[in-house]
Protein backbone atom coordinates (compact mmCIF):
# COMPACT_ATOMS: atom_id res chain seq x y z
CA UNK A 1 0.00 0.00 0.00
CA UNK A 2 2.91 2.94 0.86
CA UNK A 3 5.06 1.94 -1.97
CA UNK A 4 1.70 2.04 -4.81
CA UNK A 5 1.09 5.48 -2.76
CA UNK A 6 4.82 6.70 -2.79
CA UNK A 7 4.95 6.31 -6.44
CA UNK A 8 1.37 7.66 -7.18
CA UNK A 9 2.63 10.62 -5.14
CA UNK A 10 5.63 10.79 -7.74
CA UNK A 11 3.54 11.08 -10.43
CA UNK A 12 1.82 14.06 -8.87
CA UNK A 13 4.73 15.83 -8.41
CA UNK A 14 5.97 15.42 -11.88
CA UNK A 15 2.71 16.30 -13.31
CA UNK A 16 2.18 19.18 -11.47
CA UNK A 17 5.73 20.65 -12.33
CA UNK A 18 4.82 20.54 -16.31
CA UNK A 19 2.50 22.15 -18.33
CA UNK A 20 -0.42 20.32 -20.08
CA UNK A 21 2.01 19.34 -22.77
CA UNK A 22 2.75 15.88 -23.21
CA UNK A 23 6.42 17.05 -24.77
CA UNK A 24 7.09 18.30 -21.16
CA UNK A 25 6.68 14.91 -19.69
CA UNK A 26 9.44 13.08 -21.76
CA UNK A 27 6.80 11.30 -23.16
CA UNK A 28 7.74 8.61 -26.54
CA UNK A 29 6.13 6.23 -28.11
CA UNK A 30 7.41 2.52 -26.54
CA UNK A 31 5.08 0.54 -28.75
CA UNK A 32 1.42 -0.05 -30.23
CA UNK A 33 -0.92 -1.95 -28.83
CA UNK A 34 -2.90 -4.68 -30.89
CA UNK A 35 -5.51 -2.36 -32.18
CA UNK A 36 -2.61 0.13 -33.33
CA UNK A 37 -3.06 2.69 -30.88
CA UNK A 38 0.09 3.94 -29.38
CA UNK A 39 1.61 3.19 -26.25
CA UNK A 40 3.35 5.97 -24.33
CA UNK A 41 6.20 6.14 -22.00
CA UNK A 42 6.65 9.11 -19.60
CA UNK A 43 9.38 9.68 -16.78
CA UNK A 44 6.34 8.93 -14.48
CA UNK A 45 6.19 5.81 -15.56
CA UNK A 46 9.57 5.10 -14.88
CA UNK A 47 10.49 6.81 -11.49
CA UNK A 48 6.91 5.32 -10.10
CA UNK A 49 8.48 1.61 -11.42
CA UNK A 50 11.80 2.28 -9.65
CA UNK A 51 9.89 3.51 -6.34
CA UNK A 52 8.21 0.22 -6.27
CA UNK A 53 10.12 -2.56 -8.11
CA UNK A 54 13.00 -1.86 -5.62
CA UNK A 55 10.83 -1.28 -2.40
CA UNK A 56 9.62 -4.74 -2.62
CA UNK A 57 12.34 -6.19 -4.43
CA UNK A 58 14.63 -4.72 -1.09
CA UNK A 59 12.11 -7.05 1.45
CA UNK A 60 11.50 -9.60 -1.13
CA UNK A 61 14.39 -10.69 -3.12
CA UNK A 62 13.11 -14.20 -3.79
CA UNK A 63 9.66 -12.88 -4.87
CA UNK A 64 9.04 -13.01 -8.67
CA UNK A 65 8.07 -9.36 -9.87
CA UNK A 66 6.29 -8.26 -12.99
CA UNK A 67 6.26 -4.50 -13.62
CA UNK A 68 4.71 -3.39 -17.30
CA UNK A 69 7.72 -1.23 -17.14
CA UNK A 70 11.86 -2.24 -17.02
CA UNK A 71 13.60 -1.38 -13.85
CA UNK A 72 16.62 1.20 -15.05
CA UNK A 73 18.42 1.28 -11.74
CA UNK A 74 17.85 5.02 -11.96
CA UNK A 75 17.25 7.11 -8.65
CA UNK A 76 17.64 5.87 -4.99
CA UNK A 77 16.23 2.91 -3.84
CA UNK A 78 12.84 2.72 -1.37
CA UNK A 79 14.03 1.03 1.59
CA UNK A 80 11.25 0.34 4.18
CA UNK A 81 9.93 -1.73 5.86
CA UNK A 82 6.23 -1.27 5.48
CA UNK A 83 4.89 -4.07 3.99
CA UNK A 84 4.05 -6.42 7.61
CA UNK A 85 1.01 -7.87 5.47
CA UNK A 86 2.66 -10.02 3.22
CA UNK A 87 5.15 -11.28 5.72
CA UNK A 88 2.49 -11.98 8.42
CA UNK A 89 0.13 -13.72 5.20
CA UNK A 90 3.50 -15.72 4.37
CA UNK A 91 3.82 -16.78 7.99
CA UNK A 92 0.38 -17.96 8.94
CA UNK A 93 -0.65 -19.72 5.40
CA UNK A 94 2.92 -21.06 5.34
CA UNK A 95 3.42 -19.38 1.28
CA UNK A 96 6.64 -19.86 0.03
CA UNK A 97 8.14 -16.86 -1.90
CA UNK A 98 7.90 -19.48 -4.82
CA UNK A 99 3.87 -19.34 -4.70
CA UNK A 100 4.49 -15.21 -5.06
CA UNK A 101 3.58 -13.46 -8.00
CA UNK A 102 3.96 -9.45 -7.79
CA UNK A 103 2.06 -7.82 -10.73
CA UNK A 104 2.80 -3.91 -10.56
CA UNK A 105 1.65 -1.21 -13.10
CA UNK A 106 3.29 1.64 -12.14
CA UNK A 107 0.73 4.23 -13.54
CA UNK A 108 -2.06 2.87 -15.64
CA UNK A 109 -3.72 5.32 -18.22
CA UNK A 110 -0.58 6.76 -19.37
CA UNK A 111 -2.30 8.27 -22.07
CA UNK A 112 -4.84 9.97 -20.38
CA UNK A 113 -2.07 11.52 -18.04
CA UNK A 114 -0.29 12.95 -21.01
CA UNK A 115 -3.65 14.26 -21.47
CA UNK A 116 -4.55 15.83 -18.34
CA UNK A 117 -7.23 13.92 -17.60
CA UNK A 118 -5.79 12.89 -14.65
CA UNK A 119 -8.97 11.47 -12.30
CA UNK A 120 -8.06 8.32 -14.61
CA UNK A 121 -4.75 7.63 -13.43
CA UNK A 122 -3.67 4.93 -10.89
CA UNK A 123 -0.76 3.23 -9.60
CA UNK A 124 -1.41 -0.81 -9.17
CA UNK A 125 0.71 -3.31 -6.80
CA UNK A 126 -0.94 -6.83 -6.47
CA UNK A 127 -0.03 -10.18 -4.80
CA UNK A 128 -0.89 -13.13 -6.48
CA UNK A 129 -0.11 -16.47 -4.27
CA UNK A 130 0.00 -19.56 -6.90
CA UNK A 131 -1.74 -17.97 -9.72
CA UNK A 132 -4.95 -16.51 -7.50
CA UNK A 133 -5.18 -12.51 -7.13
CA UNK A 134 -5.15 -12.48 -3.26
CA UNK A 135 -3.74 -8.53 -2.36
CA UNK A 136 -4.69 -5.60 -4.58
CA UNK A 137 -4.07 -2.18 -4.57
CA UNK A 138 -5.15 0.54 -6.24
CA UNK A 139 -4.04 4.28 -5.90
CA UNK A 140 -5.62 7.70 -7.51
CA UNK A 141 -2.93 10.08 -6.37
CA UNK A 142 -5.12 12.92 -7.90
CA UNK A 143 -8.07 12.27 -6.01
CA UNK A 144 -5.72 11.07 -3.00
CA UNK A 145 -8.32 7.84 -3.06
CA UNK A 146 -6.34 4.32 -2.09
CA UNK A 147 -7.99 1.34 -2.38
CA UNK A 148 -6.89 -2.38 -1.14
CA UNK A 149 -8.85 -5.67 -0.16
CA UNK A 150 -6.76 -8.73 1.05
CA UNK A 151 -8.93 -12.04 0.79
CA UNK A 152 -10.11 -13.42 3.61
CA UNK A 153 -8.40 -10.48 5.64
CA UNK A 154 -9.99 -7.49 5.20
CA UNK A 155 -10.49 -4.55 3.04
CA UNK A 156 -9.62 -0.47 3.03
CA UNK A 157 -12.54 1.89 5.35
CA UNK A 158 -13.08 3.33 2.47
CA UNK A 159 -13.77 0.28 0.11
CA UNK A 160 -15.78 -1.17 3.12
CA UNK A 161 -18.05 1.81 2.96
CA UNK A 162 -18.39 1.75 -1.17
CA UNK A 163 -19.49 -1.87 -0.36
CA UNK A 164 -22.07 -1.22 2.47
CA UNK A 165 -23.84 2.24 0.57
CA UNK A 166 -23.75 0.34 -2.93
CA UNK A 167 -25.77 -2.71 -0.84
CA UNK A 168 -28.22 0.35 0.25
CA UNK A 169 -28.71 2.03 -3.02
CA UNK A 170 -31.92 2.05 -5.77
CA UNK A 171 -30.54 0.49 -9.20
CA UNK A 172 -31.20 2.56 -11.88
CA UNK A 173 -33.40 1.61 -14.33
CA UNK A 174 -30.61 1.23 -17.12
CA UNK A 175 -27.50 -1.09 -17.02
CA UNK A 176 -24.05 1.10 -17.03
CA UNK A 177 -21.72 -0.85 -18.54
CA UNK A 178 -17.95 0.68 -18.17
CA UNK A 179 -15.23 0.07 -21.63
CA UNK A 180 -12.44 1.45 -22.62
CA UNK A 181 -12.28 4.76 -24.18
CA UNK A 182 -9.02 4.55 -26.65
CA UNK A 183 -8.84 0.52 -26.88
CA UNK A 184 -12.72 0.22 -27.51
CA UNK A 185 -12.71 -2.22 -30.20
CA UNK A 186 -15.87 -3.77 -30.58
CA UNK A 187 -17.16 -3.97 -27.39
CA UNK A 188 -19.48 -0.98 -27.91
CA UNK A 189 -21.00 -2.78 -30.51
CA UNK A 190 -20.97 -5.95 -28.34
CA UNK A 191 -22.55 -4.07 -25.23
CA UNK A 192 -25.18 -2.37 -27.58
CA UNK A 193 -26.34 -5.60 -29.39
CA UNK A 194 -26.39 -7.49 -25.85
CA UNK A 195 -28.24 -4.79 -23.76
CA UNK A 196 -31.86 -3.11 -24.25
CA UNK A 197 -31.60 -0.03 -23.08
CA UNK A 198 -27.66 0.17 -21.78
CA UNK A 199 -25.85 3.06 -20.98
CA UNK A 200 -22.16 2.44 -21.98
CA UNK A 201 -19.22 4.58 -20.39
CA UNK A 202 -16.12 5.31 -21.94
CA UNK A 203 -13.49 5.87 -19.44
CA UNK A 204 -9.73 5.63 -18.97
CA UNK A 205 -7.70 3.37 -16.61
CA UNK A 206 -8.64 -0.67 -15.96
CA UNK A 207 -7.82 0.39 -12.01
CA UNK A 208 -10.28 3.43 -12.79
CA UNK A 209 -12.72 1.21 -14.15
CA UNK A 210 -12.74 -1.46 -11.23
CA UNK A 211 -13.14 1.17 -8.80
CA UNK A 212 -16.48 2.59 -10.92
CA UNK A 213 -17.75 -0.88 -10.39
CA UNK A 214 -16.53 -0.90 -6.59
CA UNK A 215 -18.33 2.57 -5.76
CA UNK A 216 -21.41 0.66 -7.69
CA UNK A 217 -21.23 4.11 -10.17
CA UNK A 218 -21.34 0.84 -12.79
CA UNK A 219 -22.73 -2.55 -13.16
CA UNK A 220 -20.41 -4.49 -15.13
CA UNK A 221 -16.65 -3.77 -16.83
CA UNK A 222 -15.99 -5.40 -20.47
CA UNK A 223 -13.14 -5.59 -22.59
CA UNK A 224 -13.13 -7.14 -25.45
CA UNK A 225 -9.49 -6.96 -26.98
CA UNK A 226 -6.10 -7.56 -25.33
CA UNK A 227 -5.17 -6.71 -21.73
CA UNK A 228 -2.54 -6.84 -20.12
CA UNK A 229 -2.57 -8.74 -16.72
CA UNK A 230 -0.45 -5.75 -14.59
CA UNK A 231 -3.68 -3.75 -15.59
CA UNK A 232 -5.90 -5.75 -14.31
CA UNK A 233 -4.63 -8.40 -10.95
CA UNK A 234 -4.77 -5.27 -8.43
CA UNK A 235 -8.85 -4.92 -9.24
CA UNK A 236 -9.12 -8.36 -9.59
CA UNK A 237 -7.72 -9.46 -6.28
CA UNK A 238 -9.78 -6.44 -4.53
CA UNK A 239 -12.95 -8.35 -6.57
CA UNK A 240 -11.49 -11.23 -5.38
CA UNK A 241 -12.03 -10.01 -1.52
CA UNK A 242 -15.36 -8.81 -2.06
CA UNK A 243 -16.88 -11.60 -3.32
CA UNK A 244 -16.74 -9.96 -7.23
CA UNK A 245 -15.49 -11.78 -10.07
CA UNK A 246 -13.77 -10.92 -12.97
CA UNK A 247 -13.18 -13.59 -15.83
CA UNK A 248 -12.89 -13.86 -19.34
CA UNK A 249 -15.83 -13.25 -21.79
CA UNK A 250 -15.97 -16.51 -22.01
CA UNK A 251 -15.92 -17.25 -17.98
CA UNK A 252 -12.36 -18.87 -17.13
CA UNK A 253 -10.41 -17.23 -14.90
CA UNK A 254 -7.38 -15.46 -15.41
CA UNK A 255 -4.20 -17.15 -14.08
CA UNK A 256 -1.19 -14.68 -12.89
CA UNK A 257 1.66 -17.36 -12.23
CA UNK A 258 3.12 -17.73 -15.79
CA UNK A 259 5.51 -14.17 -15.48
CA UNK A 260 6.08 -15.26 -19.29
CA UNK A 261 3.01 -14.64 -20.88
CA UNK A 262 1.96 -11.39 -19.38
CA UNK A 263 -1.13 -10.25 -22.18
CA UNK A 264 -4.84 -11.61 -21.45
CA UNK A 265 -6.13 -12.45 -25.01
CA UNK A 266 -9.40 -13.97 -24.09
CA UNK A 267 -11.45 -10.57 -22.72
CA UNK A 268 -12.63 -9.29 -20.18
CA UNK A 269 -15.74 -9.25 -17.52
CA UNK A 270 -15.92 -7.58 -14.23
CA UNK A 271 -18.52 -7.22 -11.60
CA UNK A 272 -19.80 -7.05 -8.72
CA UNK A 273 -23.49 -8.74 -8.61
CA UNK A 274 -25.01 -10.69 -11.47
CA UNK A 275 -21.69 -12.17 -13.00
CA UNK A 276 -23.43 -15.60 -14.86
CA UNK A 277 -26.07 -13.44 -15.82
CA UNK A 278 -24.10 -10.77 -17.53
CA UNK A 279 -21.65 -13.74 -18.95
CA UNK A 280 -24.94 -15.45 -20.69
CA UNK A 281 -26.29 -11.88 -22.20
CA UNK A 282 -22.45 -10.75 -23.53
CA UNK A 283 -22.10 -14.76 -25.07
CA UNK A 284 -24.96 -14.45 -26.82
CA UNK A 285 -23.89 -11.99 -29.17
CA UNK A 286 -20.47 -13.00 -29.69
Amino acid sequence: MELAKRGGDRLWSIRKGHSSNTDSLNSVVKGKTKEGADELLTQGDLQSHHIIHSGIKIEFPDIKLVSEEHDDNSGDSVILNTLPAVHLYKEAENVLASDLTVWIDPLDATKEYTENLLHYVTTMVCVAVRGVPTIGVIYQPFNNELVWGFVDHGLSPNLAHWIENGQKMKKNSSTRIVVSRSHAGTVENTVKASLDGVVVIPAGGAGYKVLQLLNSSVDAYVHTTRIKKWDICAGNAILNAVDGHMTTLSGQTIDYSDTDKPQNDAGLLATLHRHKHFLKVFNKHR
